[in-house]
């Protein structure tokens, strides 16, 4: 009986052309829309290499420190920008055909940085003349610091000492990986996923709701047949889940192979879609079991707690998700959809799986319970007559 209830609610799920066109069509539809919409701006936002110029005059060819510091930041792939090296009118010049960025001049300890513009590139000029001042400042105050507090100047050591600090921290911090580090396509491929996972609802209390005696004619007779609820609930949420499972893999495979997403999606970022899944699954079969009223009313009240959830999340602005986590971080520790997005943030941008299996395990939780709830109500339905 389990089976001849599956069977029979995964073809009455499939003969339900708005089902099928939510499930498999519209994530599909949006997923094309993201890539149209986002697939330019990550070529906009990568760091490119520029150039700039140095006089190379004598002040610049005493400070060895800014020689190998630049020297390391314009050789590589991952190059900040290409160094000349000339003399001040030559580099005017260059600066005023805008074919470099801006040009230093090291006029005793002063640096000066000449630019033309305001823009991103002039920006990071600055900040890697900074930073690089910075290291300088501070191992010549440890030199200093050593030389003066010391009767007998080991500079043997305080050789050692300075070029441990050179090799660790001389390095500016900048490098250009925003490559790899920043993708608008796949932070709105995460919120397609954990948006279709939880559209799956719709499946779910679609075949409860033709289960039930007071929906549809059918269950009238499925609810005097001598099968048990939580066989019913069990086998319909499963047949629900398959179909579920084909629409998320459409969707994975049409994201990978014709939008050209990448990096490809991992195991366990599949894994947690078919978690995800189960938890929008359970949440459709609880709203459908728990809510007396007609089927108009019952897609309402779980579009409002979806569209809530979404919202809560960070789906409509970033922003809200902070505002939330900051001030009642209790609500997206028991919203699904943030449960999933944030599961897919942590695989994507943390370099440890606790806080991913942290919220698998929420998504599971949550699952499990909603399921028992949906069980518990449907043996508590009582009727004076079918």
């Amino acid at each position: 009986m389990f089976w001849h209830n599956f069977v029979y609610s995964l073809k009455t799920l499939f003969k339900s052309k708005s089902l099928i066109f939510w499930t498999f069509v519209f994530p599909i539809l949006l997923g094309t829309f993201f890539k149209l919409a986002f697939s330019n701006i990550e070529k906009n936002e990568v760091l490119e290499v520029f150039n700039i110029a140095v006089v190379n005059n004598e002040e610049f060819k005493k400070d060895e420190f800014f020689n190998e510091a630049l020297k390391s930041l314009s050789t590589g792939e991952n190059r900040i920008f290409n160094v000349s090296y000339l003399d001040q009118k030559k580099s005017e010049k260059l600066l005023d055909d805008n074919k470099i960025t801006g040009y230093l001049l090291f006029t005793g300890d002063d640096i000066k940085i000449n630019v033309n513009n305001s823009g991103i590139n002039e920006t990071v000029l600055r900040y890697v003349v900074d930073e690089i001042n910075s290291e300088k400042t501070i191992i010549n105050n440890i030199i200093k610091d050593k030389v003066s507090n010391s009767y007998e100047v080991d500079y043997g050591k305080i050789y050692d000492e300075v070029l441990n600090i050179v090799n660790n921290d001389n390095e500016v911090k900048l490098n250009n990986v925003s490559n790899k580090n920043l993708s608008y396509t796949m932070v709105e491929f995460y919120s397609l996923i954990a948006m279709a996972c939880l559209y799956g609802s719709m499946l779910s209390m679609y075949i409860i709701n033709y289960k039930l005696p007071d929906m549809k004619s059918v269950g009238k007779r499925i609810f005097i047949s001598p099968i048990s609820k939580s066989k019913t609930v069990i086998s319909s949420l499963l047949a629900s889940y398959v179909v579920q499972i084909i629409g998320i893999a459409l969707l994975f495979l049409y994201t990978i192979f014709f939008s050209c997403i990448t990096p490809l999606p991992s195991k366990l970022s599949i894994i947690l879609a078919l978690v995800g899944s189960l938890s929008g699954l359970s949440l459709g079969l609880m709203v459908a079991t728990s809510i007396k009223a007609n089927e108009g009313s019952k897609i309402g009240v779980l579009i409002s707690i979806t569209m809530l959830c979404c919202f809560l999340s960070g789906m409509m602005g970033v922003g809200m998700k902070y505002v939330i986590d900051t001030n009642a971080s209790f609500l997206n520790k028991i919203n699904p959809v943030a449960m999933i997005t944030d599961g897919f943030y942590s695989l994507y941008y943390y370099d440890t799986l606790s806080r991913y299996y942290f919220d698998l395990i929420s998504l599971l939780v949550f699952s499990l319970i909603l399921i028992i709830i949906s069980i518990l109500a449907l043996r508590r339905q009582k009727y004076d007559s079918i």
